[in-house]
């Protein structure tokens, strides 16, 4: 058996399909003509494309041997928008498969497959990347996310060496790779703009600082559980060259002190998401600066930062404050819910009190407590169950005004 036709007997069992040979070729055309009528409809189909398309369905109308074969030998022959259509309803697994049916369709998949995820492979990672990753050299988007670490430095620097174009990389619980991954992705891939090396605690702050003195275009950095390379010296090299950053993950991070946060608050004036989680050295005076460096900041996470106070929060609704009054050029004068915080966590932060939480509260008309919006996460703080937004203080008045009772 032919690994075209593997290839498409595999599409069957994506679908659930289960069909004879003359019903393999039927559902295949049927599949093929939705995806046509489709590309049509959105301006994508030309006339070659459909002299193309009746060519193959005649090819395949008979039921003989011969023709058979024919039909086979014009999948072959598929236009790569179609391809690429038809790959888009497979998982990655099929990819592969495809690549290898013949030198059309792998030479196809090589320029026109940019999204590409290996995360299922459970064994042998790192010969799979080294095998793949040469072939499909217009990824854009690559994700090596595992669930036992397998990944090591040779397979991320076939990676760097072969995707000059990558934008989006997940590493996430590599616990293999050392500071030569970074290294090698500072050379071969500048283009990056998101990076999760969650888990990868072998990286140091040093490697961490090479990487973005050469990927400057960083705008989305996951370090959740990276103790050696999230310090305050990575913060400050981060808050240096990466300027145009918006969203951050620090979790657990417990080098983490005032003085990286607020170097952060000064270089980048742009960050809208930033998780604080777990870095148990920050004080208030890295939320004061986060404040009044990033008036686009939407979502902080502060969870087991025992060190917030009051002080924090009053910075927080009085930056509110000052942004209506405009003296925030960067931002429009607008009182819907569509700026400022959406979502904060103070969960374990134990010193606040509730008017000081109540005053952030009713400062950003997009917290929510009442349950079928909760953006306000407030666990592990008994003292601050008497903070309401709100939605949810206009529920509690409406429950309980009771109708008069009519008179029979």
């Amino acid at each position: 058996m032919t690994l075209e036709v593997i290839f498409f007997f595999n599409v069957l069992s994506v679908f659930g399909v289960l069909v004879g040979g003359g019903g393999l070729m039927r559902w295949l055309n049927s599949v093929i003509l939705f995806i046509f009528v489709d590309m049509i409809s959105g301006g994508l189909g030309s006339g070659d494309l459909e002299a193309w398309f009746q060519n193959l369905m005649l090819s395949s109308g008979g039921e003989k041997s011969e023709g058979k074969g024919a039909a086979m030998a014009g999948w072959k022959d598929l236009p790569m928008e179609l391809l690429l259509r038809i790959i888009s309803l497979l998982d990655d697994r099929m990819v592969i498969v495809a690549s290898a049916v013949c030198t059309g369709w792998r030479d196809s998949l090589c320029l026109g497959l940019t999204n590409l995820s290996l995360s299922w492979c459970k064994n042998n990672m790192n010969s799979l990347v080294q095998s793949l990753v040469p072939k499909f050299t217009k990824l854009q988007v690559l994700t090596l996310r595992q669930d036992r670490p397998q990944l090591e430095d040779i397979a991320v620097e076939t990676v760097a060496n072969y995707c000059h174009d990558l934008r989006d990389l997940d590493l996430s619980k590599s616990f293999r790779l050392t500071d030569r991954s970074l290294h090698a992705l500072a050379h071969g891939c500048p283009r990056l703009t998101k990076l999760n090396i969650s888990g990868c605690s072998a990286f140091s702050d040093s490697a961490l600082a090479y990487l973005t003195d050469y990927c400057r275009n960083l705008k989305n950095l996951n370090l959740c559980g990276c103790v050696r390379a999230a310090t305050d010296s990575a913060l400050q090299a981060i808050a240096y060259n990466c300027g145009q950053l918006q969203t951050l993950i620090l979790g657990w991070c417990e080098g983490v002190s005032d003085n990286g946060v607020t170097s952060l608050a000064v270089g980048c004036p742009d960050l809208r998401a930033l998780d604080l989680c777990g870095c148990v050295l920050i004080t208030d005076e890295s939320v004061i600066a986060l404040a009044n460096g990033c008036p686009r900041l939407r979502s902080l996470g502060l969870y087991y930062c025992k060190n917030i106070t009051d002080r924090a929060m009053y910075s927080l609704a009085n930056s509110r404050v000052k942004s209506k009054h405009g003296l925030w050029g960067s931002m429009q004068n607008n009182s819907d819910e569509k700026e400022g915080l959406m979502n904060l966590n103070i969960s374990q932060c134990t010193a606040l009190t509730p008017p000081a939480v109540q005053a952030v509260c009713d400062s950003f008309p997009a917290l929510h407590t009442c349950p079928e919006r909760h953006s306000l996460i407030i666990s592990g703080c008994l003292n601050l169950t008497s903070v309401h937004c709100a939605c949810a203080v206009q529920a509690q008045r409406v429950s309980r005004v009771a109708p008069y009772p009519h008179a029979y």
